[in-house]
């Protein structure tokens, strides 16, 4: 079908101008909401890597620990250190939620655990950026786009030895800008694939001292437009420490105090880390109740700042609530707060 002059009239600079607009909407967009991750203004220069979404902290204990995380056992491993699903004993299923800079996310997680096997679970995240109107030149609306950031974990993690764990996650990374309106030929649609592999040590008998390194995010180039646009995944490099200091001083391991400190760098472009710290302060002969605490030094990827948190465990349910003093929430107002919801099985 050939479109009358008049057609042409009334949508060419809809469709000229727009496209235009879209695009550099769609930057904005994709630099704005991470810029904070790498210290820079929107249009000031974009980092070179793809996925940043893949740095942003997921789970309350991880969160409030200051992200210093790859030394301890924990079930929120499948998005810190997978080799820390070792150690875990019985199922999980898990819910997240979280408030960041770039936007609300929402993950969940279940986990099998087998005796002499290991621990196996898959995972699953939403970033939700948000929705934005796209408007013609007389200011009418003609669609909105919608910018969503998916991530599917596959996990397994196994005990090598007595005191060494190994673990591994298998990604699948997807970016996504949908639009509902006059403008179904802007969707974006960028997959690509990544692998994290982790090990923990407990190097000495009898002394309560945890070890812990690992490789994160990486894999294959995320190509939004085309292979001479596809930025590298955001791989990093992490190794931490973790000490128990009430181990020797409460009798029956009633009370524990957990001091971990990590560092983050990349490895292909040493030079600029991040450094984290973490405190775990737990209650009862089964760690019922939690008080946490840490603080971020973020040169390379993350703002300064601390962050706090509690968990209380009863039963079979778990709650860990943390919250980011660093920077505020998505609205502004607020710092933004995090939510682990957890039932073992």
């Amino acid at each position: 079908m050939v479109a009358s002059p008049e057609e042409k009239g009334g949508n060419a600079g809809w469709v000229g101008g727009a496209g235009v607009r879209f695009t550099s909407l769609l930057l904005l967009l994709l630099a704005a909401p991470f810029s904070f991750l790498q210290g820079q203004e929107p249009g000031g220069g974009t980092a070179r890597e793809g996925a940043l979404f893949l740095l942003l902290p997921v789970g309350a204990q991880g969160v409030a620990m200051g992200r210093a995380m790859s030394a301890l056992p924990t079930q929120e491993g499948a998005f810190w250190n997978p080799a820390g699903l070792a150690w875990m004993d019985g199922g999980r299923a898990l819910l997240y939620r979280g408030e960041h800079v770039a936007g609300e996310a929402t993950a969940v997680s279940v986990l099998f655990q087998r005796e002499g096997v290991g621990t196996a679970g898959v995972s699953y995240q939403l970033l939700d950026v948000g929705d934005q109107d796209l408007t013609d030149e007389q200011g009418q609306v003609r669609g909105s786009i919608s910018v969503r950031s998916h991530q599917g974990v596959a996990s397994f993690a196994a005990p090598i030895f007595s005191r060494l764990a190994a673990g591994v996650n298998f990604k699948v990374v997807q970016f996504r800008v949908g639009c509902r309106g006059e403008c179904r030929e802007q969707t974006v649609t960028a997959t690509t694939y990544a692998v994290d592999l982790g090990v923990q040590a407990i190097p000495f008998e009898g002394v309560p001292l945890r070890l812990g390194a690992m490789l994160a995010h990486m894999g294959p180039r995320l190509q939004v437009d085309n292979a001479g646009q596809a930025d590298p995944l955001p791989t990093r490099v992490r190794i931490s420490a973790a000490y128990e200091i009430l181990a020797r001083l409460a009798e029956g391991g009633v009370v524990r105090l957990w001091l971990t400190a990590e560092g983050e760098d990349r490895p292909g472009d040493p030079g600029s880390p991040s450094v984290y710290f973490g405190s775990e302060l737990s209650a009862g002969e089964q760690d019922l109740v939690y008080v946490r605490g840490g603080y971020v030094l973020g040169e390379l990827d993350q703002p300064d700042g601390a962050a706090v948190g509690v968990g209380v465990r009863y039963d079979r349910l778990e709650l860990g609530i943390a919250r980011s003093l660093g920077r505020p929430g998505i609205g502004g107002g607020s710092e933004p707060v995090h939510i682990t919801l957890g039932f073992l099985f």
